[in-house]
């Protein structure tokens, strides 16, 4: 019911930055079977509750017939516990490399993707592992 008023208060997403100026569809087999296509969509500032930091979009489908946006959240929390660790910040390419990677393990873990569960947030462990499977 007061759905309305809250779209009243709220502001519009931020516009999206780094958009392709081609789609180009891909598609990943997945662990599970599945095979997804997607592409990507761009990114934009955002916060989880008090974190901040980047949300990258993709277009899903993994039946051809429908399509979802997932969203991969890489928190610049992580993203400074990982600098000081490793006495170097992450540019922007490798940042992308990690999400790219995050959104193959959420496709891989066959977690029911779309609906409420379109938002796979990287965890510090996650951006360490992502890190050594890249060779940074």
């Amino acid at each position: 019911m007061l759905s309305w008023l809250h779209r009243l208060v709220s502001k519009p997403p931020a516009p999206l930055k780094g958009v392709p100026k081609v789609r180009r569809e891909k598609t990943y087999s997945a662990e599970t079977g599945f095979v997804y296509q997607y592409f990507y969509m761009g990114y934009r500032e955002a916060k989880r509750g008090e974190d901040e930091g980047y949300e990258h979009l993709f277009s899903v489908s993994s039946d051809r017939a429908s399509r979802f946006t997932l969203r991969v959240f890489l928190s610049r929390r992580v993203l400074e516990q990982w600098k000081k660790t490793n006495d170097r910040k992450l540019i922007a390419t490798e940042q992308y490399a990690v999400v790219k990677l995050s959104l193959f393990q959420a496709f891989d873990e066959g977690t029911d993707l779309g609906g409420e569960n379109s938002e796979v947030v990287v965890r510090p462990e996650q951006l360490e592992e992502h890190v050594k499977t890249l060779d940074l």
